[in-house]
């Protein structure tokens, strides 16, 4: 399994609008193929920030999810918003645990 975990920053007042498009990527991803989990969480000591964590059967369905035509849609919209480049997301292969 893959797992990718991200930190992406919003423009002042944006993080919440910003968390808003995120949470509705996961509803468009939690029935592509090899979604395991897709997060969107915030460390409350850094409240312009967001991050996302997200489980995939393979590399390879992650990057078949970004193809989608909504998914595309939702990443133009939430560009804006983004200061910055987003964090480089680091990349796990995932070895086991309760709920994978």
């Amino acid at each position: 399994m893959y797992l990718l975990h991200g930190k992406i920053t919003a423009k002042g007042g944006h993080s919440n609008e910003l968390a808003k498009i995120l949470i509705e990527a996961s509803k468009l991803v939690s029935t592509a193929p090899g979604c395991r989990c897709y997060i969107v969480s915030r460390d409350e000591s850094e409240p312009g920030s967001v991050y996302v964590t997200e489980v995939w059967e393979t590399k390879e369905d992650h990057s078949n999810s970004l193809k989608s035509e909504e998914v595309k849609a939702l990443i133009i919209k939430a560009i804006p918003m983004i200061e910055g480049q987003p964090e480089k997301s680091r990349e796990f292969n995932v070895l086991g645990g309760a709920g994978i």
